[in-house]
Parts: C-alpha cells; sequence; structure tokens
C-alpha cells in the first residue's frame, strides 16, 4: 500500500476514557468505478470523489491529521446504509 495522506469519513463513535484511542474511517477517493459501495456526496472542502465503504479501516486517533469539514445526517445515513450493505449487516434500507 501506498502510505499518503487522504481524506477520510469517521463513522465511529466518540470513545471513553477506558476505551483504546482508535477511529473507524470511509476512505474517500477520486479514481471512482462506478460501483454500489462508491457514494458520492458534494462538499466543498473535498474534490469531486466518493466515499468508498469496500476500504473501511481502523488506525490509531494519531494518524488523524485535522478536520476538513462536516456532512449532512442524510449523507451520513447513505454512507452508513452502503456500509451495513458492504459487511452485511441487515438495515431499514439496502443499497443493492
Amino acid at each position: 500500500m501506498t502510505a499518503k495522506v487522504r481524506p477520510v469519513l469517521v463513522v465511529s463513535v466518540e470513545y471513553g476514557d477506558s476505551d483504546r484511542a482508535i477511529v473507524t474511517v470511509v476512505p474517500h477517493t477520486t479514481e471512482v468505478r462506478q460501483s454500489s459501495f462508491e457514494i458520492f456526496i458534494k462538499v466543498p472542502f473535498l474534490r469531486p470523489g466518493a466515499f468508498l465503504v469496500q476500504g473501511v479501516s481502523t488506525y490509531p486517533k494519531a494518524w488523524a491529521i485535522r478536520k476538513l469539514g462536516a456532512i449532512k445526517p442524510d449523507q451520513m445515513e447513505a454512507v452508513a446504509n452502503a456500509l451495513a450493505a458492504w459487511l452485511g449487516i441487515g438495515r431499514a434500507e439496502n443499497t443493492r
């Protein structure tokens, strides 16, 4: 894997004092393939592209550099639904 800085969407909840200092993220990519697991969300702080739920990963919080912005609740719901579909977790809406 190429080690480079890339924008991600944090999808994990805040952790407590007794929890590990890790965050789960979905990467943003500008190299789209029109997959149903690419969620296209237009935001002013990112280049055109998609959030790739197939790339969900967990990293130490220390790797997070800075916050670029936030997405709206309905946009987060679209990512959550696609992530649930990718993981095979049942949700009210399915992206496939």
